[in-house]
């Protein structure tokens, strides 16, 4: 039996607001989007809350980050291709010949629907019971503090506690057409005779993986 029927029941998969949960738009004008709106309030709220319980004496900013990385698009999608859940949706013809059901933005709608499902049919402790599931291995091996700290954050803290200048970002080239484009930033470390580059869809990006580039040559 998938691990998705499982979980979640056939009685549940049998009702109409779970075909609504894995419609998408590309397939019916009942489709899951309101439901994903729904889902995922319910899980911001189900993850927040065991966060806040599980690490009693985390900050906010620790605690925002550890949700942000639990429940973004890269983590729902994991979850839901680990339970199959491009197996069951319902797909127009253009996403189906394009891969749709192996898509990370649909898969993790597709997650946050159910969620959203579970909670409309059976009510918040089922969803959070549903949620503490999928979750389980994530939420036992939480990333410290400073594993989720962006790189550049890493990089000035790691430089002002041995009393080094702050790197400086310079932005070295931009190509591409406007809606296309692609940026390479540059991060010196001078007193240290660090110059790292990167390149990104955004000045912000670029500047982050040459700060990590810069990280690793100055850390231990």
């Amino acid at each position: 039996m998938n691990k998705l029927t499982k979980l979640l029941g056939s009685e549940l998969m049998a009702t109409d607001t779970f075909v609504r949960a894995i419609t998408h738009r590309s397939a019916d004008g009942k489709h899951n989007e309101r439901m994903e709106f729904l889902g995922d309030s319910v899980l911001g709220l189900i993850i927040t809350t065991e966060l806040y319980k599980r690490i009693p004496r985390a900050s906010e900013g620790y605690l925002s980050r550890l949700r942000a990385s639990l429940v973004n698009e890269n983590a729902l999608a994991g979850i839901a291709a680990n339970l199959a859940i491009g197996d069951f949706l319902r797909l127009g013809p253009g996403e189906l010949k394009s891969g749709g059901f192996r898509r990370k933005s649909i898969l993790a709608d597709a997650l946050e629907a159910l969620i959203g499902c579970i909670y409309l049919e059976q009510g918040l402790e089922a969803a959070k019971a549903f949620v503490l599931a999928v979750y389980g291995e994530l939420l036992e091996s939480l990333p410290s503090e400073d594993d989720l700290k962006d790189p550049k954050s890493r990089l000035q803290e790691f430089l002002q506690s041995r009393g080094h200048d702050l790197p400086e970002y310079n932005l070295m080239d931009v190509q591409g057409e406007a809606h296309r484009q692609t940026f390479t930033a540059e991060c010196v470390v001078p007193r240290l005779g660090i110059r790292t580059q990167g390149t990104a869809s955004s000045r912000r990006k670029a500047e982050q993986v040459a700060a990590k580039l810069a990280f690793e040559q100055v850390s231990p």
